[in-house]
């Protein structure tokens, strides 16, 4: 049984004993649920903690867990439909309205319902985490002297140094700051880069966290088509040429959803192409350390190869170690290194100090290689897992690409379907699955769905995913 599920199943039964107590008695201890249910004293914890964020329980530390205390009656709600007016009062003014629309990161944000199995997850299931030495890491981190003082606001300068490193040793340490997860960074880059009403370029399909940021602060997205070798050099040409865009964002390396690899090939014509429109290149290398085992030698980052300052360098250790560890680096040259730098104190101030010591403990340890050779020795499994599955049980829906790394898989679906249909079917026979349209800044030249196969339990799942999945195509085809 999945902890989450049983977490669940515990506060339920929890909260339906509650009447048995009076306000303010006193529930059993830990240890007697613990007995009494026979699961582990972590999900009576989590259990609690629960009970208590829904206000009825109230933990007392040394004491014990007791029924809360019915609160006073709730004031009458006042009146919040003048903020409509307030909010939109501007947006007449705006060449790009600047609406928030926060749904395509949430379909691979948001916990699924207990029993429902994660194709929509944007990151390592608990067991593939390094949770030990990432606990580990971080003891040993608050123990370090100054540990808990404030960092430079640039970073902690092993880790920039170590970022650095990372990008082949074009970049310097000098040229990195450290930043508080991916997304941070490319809001902070598409800040710096491009003014409100601006249009940026982006890969067609791209991630659809980075079109929510763009569109939040009043950019306008405009798609280049992406294939098997990347994003297509003549497309971008004749986009830059027909926008007069200064920014060009891309995934060169297993690109979210495709998993295309820019060829090296196109690598120079991109950087060339940007370069003579005096534009920017946002290089997002989300997923470098998501490498399967038979990948092979990855290609450098168009940072390496770019001595103009042309590229924009975004690179994270989140999807390879946990949603919670929010350490990511952005590194350029020129002075665009010190516009970025201003709108990341404006914004932020500074990474926390501990966690940039954690970072650097858990990438030093001896820890860190094994975990990254055991993530890509067992992505290889489950991606060779769901790709036979879906081969077997669901042959109509069209792999163009199975991808040497990253988590996920995308899919073409039959002409004619309803992937909104579809996402919503599946959802009723218990898999979660990411539908196309949110990773496209226009209209889809098809249906898509996006599967992952790195948030769920191991390769069980992914077999009765799948077959949950055909009962859902099935339904949708009647």
């Amino acid at each position: 049984m999945h902890d989450s599920s049983s977490v669940g199943e515990l506060a339920k039964q929890l909260r339906s004993e509650l009447d048995r107590y009076s306000p303010g008695g006193k529930l059993p201890s830990s240890r007697a649920l613990v007995e009494r249910f026979k699961v582990s004293p972590v999900t009576v914890s989590r259990a609690l903690a629960q009970l208590a964020a829904e206000g009825l329980v109230v933990t007392r530390p040394g004491a014990g867990v007791f029924r809360a205390v019915p609160s006073a009656p709730a004031a009458p709600a006042g009146d919040t439909s003048w903020q409509e007016v307030s909010l939109s009062a501007d947006a007449a003014a705006e060449l790009v309205p600047r609406g928030v629309d926060a749904t395509g990161v949430l379909a691979t944000l948001a916990a699924p319902p207990p029993g429902v199995i994660e194709f929509n997850g944007g990151y390592l299931n608990p067991a593939l985490q390094p949770e030990r030495a990432m606990a580990a890491a971080l003891a040993r981190a608050g123990r370090r002297p100054g540990a808990w003082g404030r960092p430079p606001v640039d970073g902690l300068p092993e880790l920039r140094e170590w970022f650095a490193r990372g990008v082949g040793g074009a970049i310097t340490a000098a040229e990195v700051l450290i930043t508080a997860g991916g997304q941070s960074a490319l809001t902070t880059a598409l800040r710096a880069l491009a003014p409100p009403g601006a249009p940026v370029l982006v890969e067609s399909p791209t991630y659809p966290g980075m079109l929510a940021i763009a569109r939040a602060a009043g950019m306008r997205p405009v798609p280049v088509p992406v294939d098997t070798d990347g994003v297509r050099p003549g497309l971008l040409e004749a986009a830059f040429r027909a926008t007069g865009a200064r920014v060009f964002v891309c995934q060169p390396l297993f690109q979210n959803p495709t998993g295309a690899v820019l060829s090296a090939e196109r690598r120079p014509e991109v950087l060339l192409i940007a370069r003579e429109a005096g534009a920017f290149v946002i290089e997002d290398d989300f997923v470098r350390r998501l490498v399967h085992e038979d990948a092979g030698p990855l290609p450098r980052p168009l940072a390496a190869d770019d001595q103009d300052g042309v590229v924009v360098h975004v690179c994270s250790l989140t999807k390879a170690t946990s949603p919670s560890f929010r350490v990511s680096a952005l590194a350029a040259r020129g002075p665009v290194l010190e516009r970025l730098r201003a709108i990341q104190v404006v914004d932020h101030f500074f990474v926390p100090r501990p966690l940039q010591e954690a970072a650097l403990e858990l990438v030093g340890s001896p820890a860190w290689p094994r975990h990254l050779r055991a993530v890509a020795g067992e992505l290889r499994v489950r991606r060779e897992a769901m790709a036979a599955a879906l081969r077997l049980r669901l042959p109509e829906l069209a792999m163009p690409h199975i991808p040497a790394g990253g988590y996920h898989l995308w899919l073409r679906l039959p002409d004619g379907t309803d992937e909104a249909a579809l996402a919503s079917a599946a959802l009723r026979a218990g898999v979660a699955v990411a539908p196309g349209r949110p990773y496209f800044a226009a209209e889809p030249p098809a249906a898509y769905v996006r599967l992952s196969f790195a948030a769920v339990a191991g390769v069980g799942e992914i077999g009765e995913g799948v077959r949950r999945l055909r009962e859902a195509c099935d339904e949708v085809r009647g």
